[in-house]
C-alpha cells in the first residue's frame, strides 16, 4: 500500500468524549507554558547585553541558538512520538526542560546561558508531541478547532513570555524568569503524566528507520515540502520582527526599559485570537483561500512597521503580523494532521522543522542587519519573505491536485509501506 496527498479522513475517529474539554484546556495551557521558554529571552536581550557585557549579536544568539535547539529537536526526538509511549516521552522532556531552566536561572556567563537555552529549546518539543497527540484523539470534524484551541494557548504563552519576562526583569531581574519557568515546567510534568492517555507505541519499531521514513515523507510529497516552505517563509519573518524590535525600542526615539518593551507582546494578543477561527476555516475547507488573505495581511504588515517613528502605525504592523503568521501556522498545521495518524508525528517533524529553522534564520537575518541596516534593513527583508510566501501560494494553487502516483512510505514498526489515503489538493 501506499502514501499520497492527505485528504480529510472519514468521520468515525475518537471523539470528543474520548478528549474531554478539561483535558484540551490543559493541553493547551502546556503548549503556552513550554513555549514561553523559547521567547522569555526576546524582551531581556538589551539587559542580557549589559548583564553579560557582551555584544547585540552575542546576546541574540540566545534566541537565535534556542530555535536551532528546538530544530534539532524536531528531527531527533518528536519522530519517537510514532515510536515510543507519548506520556513518557512528554514527562522526561519537561523533566529535563525544568532542570535546564534551573541552570539558566543561575547561568555564569553569555555563552553558558546560551548553551542552556538551547537545550531548553530541543525539551520544548514536547509541544510538537502533545498538538499531534490531541489530533489523533479528536474527533475527525472538529480536529481543527482542537488543533485551534492548542495554538490559542501556545500563542497565549508567546504573548505573555515578553510581558512576564520583562515585568519580572523590572522588578527584581532576569535570572528569576528562568527560576519561575523551571517550577512551571516540573509542574507540567507531573500533571501530564497523571491527565494524559498514553497511546500505544508500534511495537518493533526501529529508530534508524524511523528517521529515514522523514526523509521519504518529505521527499515523495510536494503538498507537505509547499507546506514547509510557507511555514518557514511565516515563522522567519515573526523572529525576525520579534528580534529586531527590542533593539529598536531600546533605542532613540523611543529608549524603552525591558518591561514597556514586553508589553508590546499584548500586540500579539490579535494572533492567539486568529487560531480559533483560522482552525474552523480549516473544518469547513477553505483553508487554501484564507490562506492567501492572511498572507495578503502579512505583506501588508510591513508596510506599516517600516513607519517605525511612528507608535501608532507601529502597533497595527504588529497586529497584522501575527494575525498573519499565526493564523497561516494554524492553517498548515491542520492540514499536516490530515495525513494517517501513523504517520502524523513525522509529518510534524517534517514540517516544523522547516518551521523552526525559518526562525532561526529570521532571528539571525535580524541580529545581522538591525547593527548594520537599521530598522530599514529589517523591514525591507521581512517584506521580501512576505512577498516570497504570496509566490509560494500562487504557486500552490496552480499545482492544483495532488498527482495520482503515489509512493511506498516505511511504517515505523517493520518497515512495510504505510496505508494509503486518496488524493487531495495542496
Amino acid at each position: 500500500m501506499s502514501i499520497s496527498q492527505p485528504t480529510p479522513p472519514a468521520a468515525g475517529g475518537r471523539g470528543q468524549a474520548g478528549l474531554p474539554r478539561a483535558l484540551v484546556l490543559l493541553l493547551a495551557a502546556a503548549c503556552g507554558v513550554i513555549v514561553a521558554n523559547n521567547y522569555y529571552a526576546q524582551p531581556l536581550l538589551p539587559a542580557l547585553q549589559h548583564a553579560f557585557g557582551t555584544s547585540a549579536g552575542t546576546a541574540g544568539l540566545c534566541v537565535t541558538l534556542n530555535q536551532l535547539g528546538y530544530a534539532a529537536g524536531l528531527v531527533f526526538i518528536v519522530p519517537l512520538g510514532d515510536l515510543a509511549g507519548r506520556r513518557r516521552l512528554v514527562t522526561l522532556l519537561l523533566a529535563l526542560d525544568a532542570v535546564v531552566l534551573a541552570a539558566a536561572a543561575a547561568a555564569p556567563s553569555a555563552w553558558a546561558l546560551i548553551a542552556l537555552l538551547t537545550a531548553a529549546g530541543t525539551a520544548g518539543t514536547a509541544i510538537n508531541v502533545l498538538i499531534p497527540t490531541a489530533a489523533s484523539l479528536a474527533d475527525d470534524s472538529q480536529r481543527g478547532r482542537v488543533v485551534g484551541t492548542l495554538m490559542t494557548g501556545l500563542l497565549l504563552g508567546i504573548l505573555l513570555a515578553r510581558t512576564v519576562a520583562g515585568a519580572i526583569d523590572s522588578l527584581v531581574g532576569w535570572r528569576p524568569v528562568y527560576g519561575v519557568a523551571a517550577v512551571a515546567a516540573a509542574a507540567l510534568a507531573l500533571a501530564l503524566h497523571a491527565k494524559l492517555p498514553e497511546l500505544p507505541a508500534a511495537p518493533g519499531a526501529r529508530y534508524p528507520q524511523l528517521l529515514a521514513s522523514v526523509v521519504t515523507l518529505v521527499r515523495t510529497q510536494p503538498f507537505l515540502r509547499r507546506r514547509m516552505a510557507a511555514g518557514a517563509l511565516g515563522f522567519g519573518a515573526f523572529q525576525l520582527l520579534w528580534t529586531a524590535l527590542p533593539f529598536m525600542l531600546s533605542d532613540k526615539p523611543y529608549a524603552y526599559a525591558p518591561a514597556v518593551i514586553g508589553l508590546f507582546g499584548l500586540l500579539g494578543a490579535a494572533g492567539a485570537a486568529a487560531a480559533q477561527p483560522a482552525g474552523r476555516l480549516q473544518d469547513r475547507g477553505i483553508a487554501h483561500g484564507a490562506t492567501g488573505v492572511l498572507l495578503v495581511l502579512l505583506a501588508g504588515s510591513w508596510a506599516l512597521l517600516a513607519e517605525g517613528r511612528n507608535l501608532l502605525l507601529l502597533a497595527a504592523g504588529i497586529v497584522l503580523l501575527d494575525i498573519g503568521v499565526q493564523g497561516v501556522h494554524v492553517l498548515n498545521q491542520g492540514r499536516i494532521y490530515l495525513f494517517p495518524a501513523q504517520v502524523r508525528a513525522r509529518a510534524t517533524t517534517a514540517y516544523m522543522s522547516a518551521y523552526f529553522l525559518g526562525g532561526a534564520a529570521g532571528g539571525a537575518v535580524a541580529v545581522a542587519l538591525y547593527p548594520a541596516w537599521g530598522w530599514d534593513g529589517v523591514c525591507a527583508a521581512g517584506a521580501v519573505m512576505a512577498l516570497a510566501g504570496l509566490a509560494l501560494w500562487a504557486g500552490d494553487r496552480r499545482a492544483g491536485p495532488a498527482p495520482a502516483a503515489t509512493t511506498s512510505l516505511p511504517r515505523p514498526a517493520d518497515a512495510a509501506p504505510a496505508a494509503g489515503v486518496g488524493s487531495g489538493t495542496g
